[in-house]
């Protein structure tokens, strides 16, 4: 797959030391060693939780937890740069959505055993009382899944991030996260969320993401390194989502223009802010319980959801 990092094929020698680089980032034009790259990545990190204050003075944060590389290694970062600190406290959050044979929790209990912390689970089919597979079963068809999953794990993980005394949620979204979710909102025309303000709502705990300006391929060179081999179960569903057909758009044209993906990010923060946003703060939807704006999402969710097990 095309992208804006090669691993180096013949050697060459990092362009900070004289050491043997490891990984040539085609947007900066940099080789780097695997100590200069670790460093390249991990000073890359805390910039961008400087200039949010993503971590601050006692706070205990949630670790979205999937087993994958981008959450098994912000994990490990979290846990380098603040583990030592007795003011932060970090725990993992696993939410099984109830997909044969894509979450594996034993391969997240030896990464939590691993690195001491904390671990909170949940499931569809202890929260709803139905998996993702049996919303499906129901719908008749996968077309919707991943709209279906979104707002369902969105309100689970809120729900034991709270119980859990969370302060902050951290997820392990990287750069090709970001700048896709752009691109997706201007191919949509969604205005709304391409201008939507950020602040703090009442009962939502505020999420963050620390690996917004690491490239995938990066973040996965890191979770190499630093972490070691990783399961990749990929979703079976992930083929309805237009995330897909933006990211092969975004790797195709960041190929001839190596800071593309940096630039549309740049975007979406430089938009983020100019509307209006929700008219009033969220109010407690009186049958769930959560916080929503208006019509509560997630209820609706389920009301059809409940409609298609009907039928």
């Amino acid at each position: 797959m095309r992208d804006d990092i090669s691993l180096i094929d013949t050697p060459m020698n990092c362009s900070k030391c004289r050491r043997e680089a490891i990984i040539y980032q085609r947007y900066s034009g940099m080789h780097l060693c695997r100590e200069h790259f670790t460093e390249s990545v991990e000073s890359r990190v805390k910039r961008e939780i400087r200039k949010h204050r993503w971590v601050e003075h006692g706070d205990t944060i949630g670790v979205a937890l999937s087993g994958g590389k981008d959450s098994t290694s912000l994990l490990h970062f979290l846990i380098k740069t603040f583990g030592h600190r007795p003011d932060i406290t970090i725990h993992a959050i696993t939410i099984d959505e109830g997909i044969a044979g894509y979450r594996d929790l034993s391969e997240m209990k030896a990464i939590v055993e691993r690195y001491g912390v904390p671990w909170h689970t949940a499931s569809f089919a202890e929260e709803y009382g139905i998996t993702l597979d049996g919303i499906v079963e129901g719908q008749g068809d996968d077309r919707r899944s991943c709209s279906f999953c979104g707002v369902l794990r969105r309100r689970v993980m809120n729900r034991i991030a709270r119980e859990a005394g969370c302060t902050k949620i951290a997820f392990g979204f990287n750069l090709d996260d970001e700048a896709q979710s752009v691109m997706m909102n201007v191919l949509r025309g969604d205005t709304e969320r391409l201008t939507m303000p950020q602040r703090e709502n009442p009962g939502m705990i505020p999420r963050i993401r620390p690996f917004a300006a690491i490239p995938e391929r990066e973040v996965a060179l890191y979770a190499h390194l630093h972490v070691g081999p990783l399961a990749d179960h990929g979703c079976p569903y992930a083929h309805n989502a237009l995330r897909g057909d933006v990211r092969r758009l975004l790797n195709e044209y960041n190929w001839l223009h190596p800071a593309t993906k940096y630039a549309v990010r740049g975007l979406g923060e430089d938009l983020q802010g100019l509307g209006a946003g929700p008219a009033a703060p969220p109010e407690i939807c009186p049958r769930c319980g959560e916080p929503a704006f208006g019509n509560c999402r997630t209820c609706a969710v389920l009301d059809e959801v409940r409609r298609g097990e009907g039928r």
